[in-house]
Parts: C-alpha cells; structure tokens; sequence
C-alpha cells in the first residue's frame, strides 16, 4: 500500500478511538427497516419481526488473507464486506446488517482507512445492507479486519448444507477457477517487481481474472431467481475455498456421496487460458483455486426444468449419491478419481 506523498496525512492519534469511529461511519445511512438503531449506542437494536436471523463472521489478516503490495484499500474494503454477504445468500437468506472490527497499525493513516471503509459503503449500498456498529483498536501485525454479517430469512426458506439427498443433482452458478488466476497473475507481477522496482506491471488482457480475485460479487440474483422460479435448494454452500472443499462439506454434512463431473465444471475462457499458460490443468484451478463465491447447491431432480430456466447462470455439474463417504471426480474420458480437497487451510504452515 502506498499512499500519495502530495496527500494530507492524518495520524489515527490525531483523531482516537472514538473520534475514528465517527469519521469512519458518518456516511453510512441506514436502509432497512429491522435497523431499529446503528452506531452510537453500545450495541445496535435489530427487529426482523418473525424471520430467522442469519449471522456470519469473517476475520481478514494483512499477509496471511490479503497482500497490500497489490491491493486497492476501496477493493479490499468491498471484498471484506460482500464475502461475509455471500455467507447469508448461501443460507438462501438476505444480508441487512454489518458490525466491523478493525484493528490497525500506525503505518496507516486516517485517508487510507477512509478509503477502505469507501469501499465497505459501496458494497452496502449495491446488497442493500446497513453497517450498524463496530470497534477499532491497535495492532502490532499489520490490518485486521473483522466483519460479523447479520441476515434474515423466513423459517421455511433457510436452506442448510446438511439436506441434500441421493440423486440430487449438484450444481453451480457462474464460472469457476477465475478468482485463483488473477491471486497468480499478481503474485507473478509481486516477483517481478520485488526482482526489479524500475519494471511495470504487464496487467493488460487480464481484467476479468483480476476483478474475481479484487473485487468479487455476491450472487444475490441468484438467490433472487430462486424466489422468482418456486425453488429451495435442499443444500448451499459459497465456493471460498474451492470447489472439491465446498462439495466434500455438501457430502458430509448431509451424508451423502457424489459424482462430479469434470468436463461440466463452468470455467471463462480467459481462467483457461491463462491456466494453460501458468501450466495448470484449468479444473484444477476450479477444484482447489477458491475464492469465486459462486453458489453451490443442490436440487431434486424434479426441478430440473425449472433449473434450466437459469441455464446462463447455473450448471449442473454432477449428482449425489447415497454412497456415504465417497465423492468421485469423473474425468472426460471416464476415468474414476477420488475427489480430494486441496484448497486453502487457514492452519496449513505450507500456505502462510
């Protein structure tokens, strides 16, 4: 992160705790009726009159969730917030409020934090989302950014991970594996830079891969058309940490098995290509890459036709089983592979 040397700094002591708070969240308006009470009080007041009330929590670290090097504050602000707000949506529900937690090291100045809370407030007003609360405080390790979403959903729509059956088909919005070439394509110009300051990086022809991993979307029109067409997925999940994880948690959450097809797993041809050129089997990017927060559920099998009706935006890449325990991963050509995650773990060291 670098910030303009002709800018105005501000130092966050300047302002304190309090102060911070105030200036962080005065552009934050409140937009839906259950946000009874946002920030000023020592707790916010939330009314969703009869609905269940969804909650999620993420915990973004600098270094270990997100590199400065690369990353816009405005893009990193957007993503912390809409990543939380596909938690919701995969409990087929809708995100209305957000509490943020910040904890923050002197290298950063009230402008830049003023930037990253820009992006938060972009991405609550395109979900509709009310910020209502949130802390800050010191840290000795860099940006870290805590955000709890809180979500509605009436009780017969909520939708678990644990209720898929066997023969249900297994589907999957949008595309897959983008997210994971664009965290490649600025990790190679991460190198390159640290191996000479003088060069400038080669972005060009990648925008979409890029806008993946920076700036993901929540699939809220998904959702939405789930409502419109009279369907309830019997399980969801968001694909953040790949697909073979996200489709082994279906499986053992509802005790189930699946066959998953490689050949139908929906990927741009850009992923592809740039795949291709890093030398990676472009699936293997969809299966273990992560980070897409595209949507994966399941359906019973006679909802196949109303499925169809959303054929732009989902594909159905497999079924379950009622094999207990065994996922498989058919190849183009019919070979039979046990399905393996090997996507991101938080507590792996070989991926710190």
């Amino acid at each position: 992160m670098e910030e303009n040397k002709d800018m105005v700094r501000t130092e966050l002591d300047e302002l304190g705790e309090f102060g911070l708070i105030d200036q962080l969240t005065q552009e934050f308006p409140l937009r839906n009726a259950s946000s009874l009470k946002g920030v000023g009080d020592d707790a916010a007041v939330i009314n969703h009159e009869g609905y269940r009330t969804l909650v999620s929590v993420d915990l973004l670290v600098e270094g270990i969730h997100f590199d400065m090097t690369y990353t816009p504050l405005k893009h990193l602000g957007y993503k912390a917030a809409v990543v939380n707000f596909s938690d919701i949506y995969a409990m087929n529900g809708t995100p209305t409020q957000i509490v943020v937690g910040l904890g923050v090291s002197n290298r950063y100045s009230v402008e830049a934090l003023d930037e990253l809370y820009a992006g938060i407030r972009l991405a609550c007003e395109n979900y509709h989302v009310d910020l209502v609360g949130g802390d800050t405080t010191s840290s000795q390790s860099g940006l870290v950014i805590s955000i709890t979403v809180i979500g509605m959903a009436k009780e017969e729509d909520v939708v678990y991970r644990s209720g898929a059956k066997p023969n249900d088909l297994l589907c999957v919005s949008g595309d897959l594996g983008g997210a994971y070439m664009g965290l490649l394509i600025l990790e190679r110009e991460k190198a390159e830079y640290l191996a000479n300051p003088n060069m400038q990086p080669q972005l060009q022809g990648f925008d979409y891969v890029l806008e993946r991993q920076l700036k993901p979307e929540a699939r809220k029109d998904i959702v939405a058309r789930f409502k419109e067409l009279d369907i309830k997925p019997t399980s969801m999940i968001d694909i953040s940490d790949g697909l073979a994880s996200e489709v082994l948690h279906l499986c053992k959450e509802s005790g189930v098995g699946c066959q998953l097809y490689e050949g139908k797993i929906p990927q741009d041809p850009s992923t592809v290509k740039i795949a291709k050129d890093f030398q990676i089997v472009p699936s293997v990017a969809a299966l273990s890459g992560g980070e897409d927060y595209e949507l994966l559920f399941t359906v019973d099998q006679k909802e196949y036709e109303k499925i169809q009706k959303m054929a732009e935006d989902v594909t159905v890449i497999g079924y379950m089983t009622a094999d207990k325990g065994i996922s498989e991963l058919i190849t183009p050509d019919n070979h039979v592979i046990p399905l393996k995650a090997q996507g991101w773990n938080h507590f792996d060291r070989s991926q710190k």
